[in-house]
């Protein structure tokens, strides 16, 4: 029996991603923090095709040792694909930055991510049919002021896992590693950022997609060849070969 992993799968893009992958009869592990979360979720997933096997674990992957214990805790399961979509924003200019916050976005927008990925290449490089689809930004891609260091933990998701994808094909390897890079999208991840107590995307913003959108963006990204699904300045969704330049030897 083989399983689809999703991290960050309480609520937003990781919610939906999962139902998706239950209308195409994928076993799933999902993970957040949220237990209570995770259990609708796990009722939603059986709505849809309660044959399907549902595993929850809770984890807070903003602590590095707890990225560790989710992936030795699920190596008696056999991975088809891993996605890392769990993320924290910050929206502060960098003098104004609140430390604590920021040490903790970083260390589960780029630590964990890493982690979870090098030790998912290690043991599935050689495996048919696998993936991991890491989700980045639009922000991985260019800078918005008042947003600087989540734009800049973003491009590092972007380049690491776009060069990952370069090694990988260089290797003959058959995982593909993929980024998916949605621009703003209505979930908790604005209010969140923002420190506030809601946010209306409908008021605030000219232009976003909702979470179901990007988890159908998500399922394109999956069944293409490509590196990259990324949403432009036009908020459309194109698939994109690498977009950073690969230097290789």
């Amino acid at each position: 029996m083989k399983y689809t992993v999703i991290t960050g799968a309480s609520s937003g893009i990781g919610y939906e991603t999962a139902l998706e992958f239950a209308v195409r009869g994928k076993n799933l592990i999902i993970v957040a923090r949220r237990l209570d979360k995770l259990e609708e979720l796990k009722t939603a997933i059986h709505n849809i095709n309660p044959q399907l096997d549902v595993i929850i674990r809770t984890a807070d992957l903003s602590v590095t040792e707890q990225a560790y214990n989710l992936y030795n805790n699920l190596k008696g399961y056999e991975i088809e694909t891993w996605i890392n979509n769990a993320g924290l924003g910050d929206s502060a200019f960098v003098a104004e930055h609140n430390l604590n916050k920021v040490e903790t976005m970083l260390r589960l927008n780029i630590e964990s991510l890493t982690i979870l990925s090098t030790l998912f290449v290690r043991d599935y490089a050689e495996k048919e049919g696998t993936q991991l689809i890491n989700v980045s930004s639009a922000l991985g891609y260019a800078i918005a002021v008042g947003t600087v260091t989540y734009s800049a933990s973003k491009y590092y998701v972007s380049a690491f896992t776009e060069g990952l994808a370069k090694e990988l094909e260089l290797k003959g390897a058959k995982l593909k590693a993929k980024v998916l890079a949605p621009a703003m999208t209505e979930t908790e991840f604005a209010k969140n950022a923002t420190d506030l107590d809601s946010f209306n995307y409908k008021e605030n913003l000219p232009m976003y997609h909702t979470a179901k959108q990007v988890a159908g963006f998500m399922m394109e990204i999956y069944d293409s060849n490509a590196a990259v699904g990324i949403v432009d300045q036009n908020y459309e969704f194109k698939i994109r070969n690498q977009i950073y330049p690969i230097i290789e030897g």
